[in-house]
């Protein structure tokens, strides 16, 4: 039998997205050695374009903020829902938390690449075209065995893994921690066109969100580029797509024509990309840490794109990680539970309230209230532009109560 090549080294990151750069630029800030091993090669496409200003609080943290902003990205500075003729925009710039005013509309091939990239001009080393494809977590050290695309192989030995592969869900997968997601089966189906929009009531600034006209849980994301171009989607459950058109494309345009709205946002778009589709994408855990490893964003838990919470909760997450870690490394006790899972998931399952709001329709009563008091304006506003940590807001520390009360006040007067 040949020796199987190892190799020794503190902290290894399985995935170079947004939560893997992040995490391995803190911890190599800290000055821990640190390896960043990524399946695919960069850049790749990804869909979750349309950034919350709380992204850009780990960006900075990481040191890579000043690259972010001189990238040329579209910049945001909000969020917009459209049903109907109904119309409500919310300012990130005016939002109970004040944190960061504006953040980053991002294709994102290009993002992530700049985040690994960055991530690397700090010293961390950045494999490409190399999978993990065993695990092994009973050792005293945890052994992850590795593929290159030439077929050979090689075990890592580190002090511990952080699983940052998002829907790769490597350690989950290899060690059986998946679990059901409470979401029911949604699809999202969308593309990438050149918009040409022109309608006055367009906002390049902020991403819009259309409900269809008849259908509240369908809904559509418009995302500006700052190239001109624009990612359109949409997304509904299962049944939604039954008698519909096999062709993605005459599909998604077949939702967007019963939807007046959005069909006048987009009606000089060029559709020059085929669509894509991408169904079941919400995803849960058993377990967010374990001995020897900790899981990050997508990885451990992705609820549903509405709000665009996916890139916030796996930056955040990553944070949270390097910050225990480090701690860890550094020879103290820490517990990971109370100190990165329980705290995490509280804003997850803020996040997690008003999905389910949305769907349900009492968020979108909120939503579209024309009367809503300019200070409940900027609570909900701190949410959309990812503050769902600051339980200072009462609609992060009750979600559900407050959301219930709200949206009973409102319904009456929407519908």
């Amino acid at each position: 039998m040949p020796t199987v090549e190892m190799e020794r080294r503190q902290v290894v990151v399985i995935g170079a997205g947004p939560s893997g750069a992040i995490a391995a630029a803190l911890l190599k800030r800290k000055g821990h050695d640190v390896l960043i091993i990524e399946r695919q090669h960069f850049p790749r496409f990804s869909i979750g374009e349309s950034l919350l200003s709380h992204c850009l609080d780990f960006v900075e943290e990481a040191g890579m903020l000043e690259a972010v902003q001189a990238a040329g990205f579209q910049l945001k500075n909000g969020a917009a829902f459209a049903w109907g003729e109904r119309y409500s925009a919310f300012d990130f710039g005016d939002t109970f938390s004040n944190g960061k005013p504006t953040t980053f509309q991002v294709q994102r091939g290009d993002f992530d690449k700049l985040l690994a990239d960055q991530a690397a001009l700090q010293g961390v080393e950045v494999r490409y075209g190399e999978e993990i494809v065993s695990a092994d977590f009973s050792l005293p050290q945890p052994q992850l065995g590795v593929r290159r695309e030439d077929g050979s192989q090689y075990q890592v030995e580190a002090h511990f893994v952080l699983d940052a592969s998002g829907y790769g869900r490597v350690l989950p997968r290899l060690l059986d921690l998946e679990a059901p997601s409470n979401f029911p089966v949604r699809q999202a189906v969308f593309t990438h066109v050149e918009d040409r929009i022109d309608h006055p009531g367009f906002e390049r600034e902020k991403i819009l969100v259309t409900t269809h006209p008849t259908q509240r849980d369908i809904w559509f994301w418009s995302i500006p580029f700052s190239n001109g171009r624009c990612s359109v989607g949409v997304v509904a459950a299962k049944e939604h797509f039954v008698g519909r058109d096999q062709d993605l494309d005459q599909c998604l345009r077949g939702f967007i024509a019963e939807t007046p709205s959005l069909a006048k946002v987009l009606a000089n778009a060029v559709w020059d990309t085929p669509a894509r589709t991408i169904g079941g994408y919400s995803a849960n855990v058993k377990s967010l840490h374990g001995p020897g490893f900790a899981l990050l964003g997508n990885a451990a838990e992705f609820l549903d794109p509405v709000f665009s919470s996916g890139v916030t909760i796996a930056m955040r997450s990553a944070s949270m990680a390097a910050a225990v870690l480090h701690r860890q490394l550094q020879g103290e006790s820490v517990d990971w539970q109370l100190e990165f899972a329980e705290p995490l998931k509280r804003g997850v399952d803020t996040f997690r309230c008003y999905v389910e709001g949305w769907y349900a329709g009492t968020f979108q009563d909120v939503i579209f209230h024309p009367g809503s008091s300019p200070e409940i304006r900027r609570m909900i506003s701190s949410i959309l532009a990812g503050y769902a940590w600051d339980e200072r807001n009462p609609f992060v520390s009750e979600p559900k109560r407050r959301l219930r009360m709200l949206s009973e006040i409102c319904a009456t007067e929407v519908a």
